[in-house]
């Protein structure tokens, strides 16, 4: 109990502390990269908390993984957020809402907080899973994490070629994992998360289905409120033909066969 009220706490300081960086800022992308090191920080801290029965090696494997997952993101959100003048369009419409990055503003990241402490749960269930020996279950979820990570990277990296030297501007990027899924990037993030469940559940190990929160939230999180649908709508604003028939052809989420024109 102490352990998850711990990071609780840890994960309310980390996203104050990116509110006081984009307050000071006024770039919404810094909070992405607080958020994603949060994660990587706290996940690791639950899995290699004590627990009893808990396999040290298993903990340590917990660790590494979601340690790997954040950096390459959080690495990559940086280097993005550094060098780019772009401004995120779901913060520019969130800042309108709020009037800037006030209260309201410090009371959104609360919520992203809250999302970073239900995610450690979940690697806190697959870390701490009692009296079982490494196996199967850490073979397929390390496959899982390496495909996610290697997936969401390489859809990051077609994006940013796309739109070097402004070339995409006012065209959709429909080339490579963007011709199989409107938001393969996404795809892969949620993809991931489904790592901890494999690793943790078992029949006699009840905190073991906790590892289902993660995967079900972010797939409800990057389907139908922050993800796809701010920026599916961001799009159809500033090039609605192209996009709509792009959406004809392409499927939403899931990495899918592209239907004929």
């Amino acid at each position: 109990m102490f352990v998850i009220v711990l990071a609780a706490a840890a994960a309310v300081v980390l996203m104050t502390f990116a509110w006081e960086v984009v307050r000071r800022t006024g770039s919404g992308g810094w909070a992405d990269v607080v958020w994603t090191f949060a994660v990587g920080l706290v996940g690791a801290g639950v899995a290699l908390a004590p627990a009893d029965g808990a396999d040290p090696v298993r903990q340590g494997l917990a660790a590494v993984l979601i340690g790997l997952w954040a950096l390459r993101l959080g690495i990559y959100l940086w280097a993005r957020t550094w060098k780019t003048d772009e401004v995120d369009p779901r913060y520019v419409q969130l800042t309108r809402r709020w009037g800037g990055w006030g209260l309201k503003a410090w009371v959104f990241l609360m919520i992203q907080a809250a999302v970073v402490w239900l995610l450690a749960l979940s690697i806190r269930a697959a870390a701490a899973r009692p009296e079982a020996e490494i196996g199967w279950r850490e073979l397929v979820a390390v496959a899982i994490l390496i495909v996610a990570i290697a997936g969401e990277g390489l859809a990051d990296a077609q994006m940013a070629t796309f739109r070097k030297g402004g070339a995409g501007r006012g065209r959709v990027m429909d080339s490579g994992l963007w011709a199989w899924s409107r938001h393969p990037n996404y795809f892969f993030q949620w993809f991931g998360w489904l790592a901890w469940p494999v690793m943790a559940l078992d029949p006699g190990y009840i905190f073991g289905w906790t590892a289902l929160i993660a995967p079900v939230f972010m797939w409800w999180l990057l389907n139908h409120v922050s993800g796809v649908p701010m920026l599916e709508a961001q799009m159809l604003k500033t090039r609605p033909e192209a996009y709509r028939a792009y959406q004809a052809r392409v499927s939403r989420f899931l990495l899918l066969p592209p239907r004929r024109r």
